[in-house]
């Protein structure tokens, strides 16, 4: 290196230009501890013997990738392992990358106009929450919801489902997902809906009434397409098709009740949003057609 030798050490200028890296960089690096002088010249000047070269290389190019100083002075002094600092680093930097994925959605759907500035401003607070930190106002909300219930209550199968957030927003969330979590945040935080979802989690079972309710579903939301009123004669007529005519008033209004405390647009819109969540293909809703068999029901008794 220049016919250098330990006994013709570098000057600070000089090192600086055969690395390029400016002497007041080299100066300060030198004070915290990261490159250390190898000794002093007469004139008090610091002078580095020639590992300071390949040092001063490493100092950089750890300080280029985001590494601290003092973690970079334990790595050039052997103190932290240079693969244990990586590994590290890179969980660092994944976690940094997920924020700024999930910041880039939320710019996105501002210059998309998707949203006002308060909407902004939550959806910016959201997506900056760790994945521990979203999973605990789901489990929050469960938890409390589902406090003391019977597990071989009808409702109570629901809690497990209603935890199904994944672990992380995809590595590149869109728009709707990162709109979709700010939509289930605010749901879990609405005490009217988690009132509603208790009453269905606490439901004690009744004798049941036969049903089909793929049959339902797809009579019910045919009739709701085409206009029909649930109250009308015709409506009546799609009721004795798909409970039987011969079904007393009783049981059609006990059957109206048992659908009507599990049929809910917003528990419904939860399946939804966590569909989108978890990259899953949507499905249409079945609230509607419920709710219209339910008036139906009522209306034929």
């Amino acid at each position: 290196m220049n016919d250098r030798s330990e006994s013709n050490p570098l000057t600070i200028g000089e090192l600086a230009r055969l690395t390029g890296v400016p002497v007041r960089t080299i100066r300060f690096w030198s004070d915290a501890g990261v490159l250390p002088a190898a000794g002093r010249s007469a004139g008090g000047y610091r002078l580095y013997d020639t590992q300071a070269v390949a040092r001063l290389h490493l100092v950089r190019t750890l300080r280029d990738l985001g590494l601290d100083l003092p973690t970079v002075e334990r790595v050039v002094t052997r103190r932290t392992g240079l693969t244990e600092v990586a590994r590290t680093h890179v969980a660092v930097l994944d976690a940094e990358i997920r924020v700024l994925q999930a910041r880039r959605a939320v710019m996105r759907s501002v210059a998309e106009g998707n949203c006002t500035a308060e909407e902004m401003r939550l959806m910016h607070e959201l997506s900056r929450l760790s994945a521990r930190e979203r999973r605990r106002i789901v489990d929050d909300f469960v938890e409390e919801v589902f406090a003391g219930t019977d597990p071989a209550a009808p409702g109570a199968g629901i809690a497990q489902s209603m935890r199904g957030l994944p672990e992380e927003l995809p590595d590149e969330p869109t728009v709707e997902q990162v709109e979709a979590w700010i939509e289930l945040a605010g749901l879990v935080a609405d005490p009217g809906f988690r009132e509603r979802v208790r009453q269905m989690a606490t439901s004690q079972a009744e004798p049941s009434v036969p049903h089909d309710s793929q049959a339902i579903l797809t009579e019910a939301g045919r009739a709701l397409d085409q206009g029909i009123d649930p109250e009308s004669p015709e409506g009546g007529q799609i009721v004795d098709r798909l409970v039987g005519p011969g079904l007393s008033a009783d049981e059609r209004v006990r059957l109206a009740d048992t659908l009507e405390r599990f049929t809910d647009r917003r528990v419904e819109r939860y399946w939804q949003l966590l569909g989108v969540l978890n990259d899953r293909p949507p499905f249409p809703p079945s609230v509607p057609a419920f709710e219209w068999f339910i008036a139906a029901l009522r209306a034929a008794r």
